[in-house]
């Protein structure tokens, strides 16, 4: 079986889901299943310097076959979403897709939905059964960077940079990448390979925050109720509908900024609101921000002081203005890329990566893509040929 596929095929049938409800590193213990068996293939595949942490970042080196003191880094995560299912995925194999409808447990994969999939008549698919996420998002990346150092371990004689691994905890939930230690990992810089589009160079992201807002109610018996009664959940109501419905992600694309209501539960007494602010300008980010916090403040004004509590924690920045800065990376990857034949893409992402924060902690990580579509849901899949341009690429990237 072609190497990739079969590496690709093995990692997603392990359940490495992350916890938002966690409060250590990682969130989930299983994703220590993944790492373990990575450390194990990177011994075999030759990799020194193999170390995973109690955090659950494992890395490795492979030493260059020439005189060389450039150092290149490629990153992956273990993880996959919290919020749908990642537990006992059963990934479907296509050979030579014929253009059509993709029927599933419950769900049909179509064009009229997915249009990409118009673009892969005669490719090799590989889907979700319908019940779960496929976790291409980002067992893909991890697979092409297996994938790649077997690759020089076959072909000895194809002479390569240093090059530098990773595999970190909890990107879908933006804790993990905190405990990466860049000294030691040793890039000039790097990439994280965790994007789609399979000739996309990223480094455009979201800036991002999260707000957490609570409504504190006041819950008595509803005869009793007038003059007396605050009822939380319909001022949490009151609170969200003081917010623009222009500023919500099913109104905008591009590089249009959101505010995102991930989730809302509570009763009369209380109520909490869970959300994620976006924007690609750092100004405009704050402006988003300025909008909740005067929502809360007219909220405290019009009922009790306290009743409304707000608390905005920036998640990471824009990586664009560190990177133009300092475009080796960029150029090498447009050069790998451009080198097999494919344009580059480079707009902005709606989105963000570990790279990220990587390249705020002082080192530049572009993201590439993987060849995944749809992730976070059960219509993800994955196209293997494009998955194997990928592969080429960061070949490409790491050749000397």
């Amino acid at each position: 079986m072609n190497d990739l596929l079969n590496r690709f095929l093995k990692y997603v049938k392990i359940n490495t889901m992350s916890s938002e409800e966690s409060n250590t590193t990682p969130s989930t213990r299983e994703q220590f299943d993944l790492a373990n068996l990575l450390k194990d293939e990177l011994f075999e595949l030759g990799l020194t310097d193999i170390k995973l942490t109690d955090k659950c970042i494992l890395t490795a080196k492979l030493k260059a076959n020439t005189n060389s003191n450039l150092n290149i880094g490629f990153i992956a995560h273990l993880d996959t979403i919290p919020g749908f299912s990642g537990k006992n995925v059963n990934p479907q194999v296509i050979n030579n897709y014929d253009g059509k409808d993709i029927p599933l447990k419950g769900i049909t994969l179509g064009a009229k939905d997915f249009p990409s999939l118009k673009k892969l008549k005669g490719k090799t698919l590989i889907t979700t059964d319908g019940t779960t996420v496929l976790g291409a998002d980002d067992k893909a990346g991890v697979a092409i960077i297996m994938s790649m150092l077997n690759y020089f371990k076959e072909n000895p004689s194809v002479k390569h940079h240093n090059i530098c691994v990773a595999f970190t905890p909890d990107e879908e939930i933006g804790g993990g990448i905190s405990s990466f230690d860049i000294n030691d990992f040793g890039a000039d810089y790097a990439y994280t390979i965790d994007g789609q589009t399979f000739n996309e160079i990223a480094y455009n992201n979201f800036n991002a925050s999260s707000a957490k807002v609570t409504i504190k109610g006041l819950d008595i018996h509803p005869g009793d109720a007038k003059g007396h009664m605050l009822n939380a959940s319909l001022i949490a109501m009151e609170f969200h509908n003081m917010l623009p419905v222009y500023a919500s992600p099913m109104c905008t694309s591009g590089t249009e900024g959101f505010i995102h209501l991930c989730d809302i539960n509570g009763d009369v007494s209380a109520c909490h609101l869970n959300y994620i602010i976006r924007e690609h300008d750092y100004k405009k980010l704050k402006a988003l921000e300025k909008i909740m916090l005067d929502a809360a403040k007219y909220i405290n004004n019009k009922y009790p002081k306290g009743t409304c509590t707000i608390d905005i924690k920036l998640s990471y920045l824009n990586m664009y203005d560190i990177i133009k800065k300092d475009k080796r990376s960029i150029n090498r990857a447009t050069k790998a890329i451009k080198d097999l034949g494919y344009d580059v893409i480079t707009s902005p992402i709606r989105g963000g990566t570990d790279g990220a924060k990587l390249t705020q902690m002082g080192l530049n990580t572009p993201n590439l893509g993987t060849g995944g579509y749809n992730c976070h849901g059960p219509y993800e899949f994955a196209c293997l040929e494009e998955m194997e341009i990928v592969k080429n690429i960061i070949i490409n990237i790491a050749k000397n």
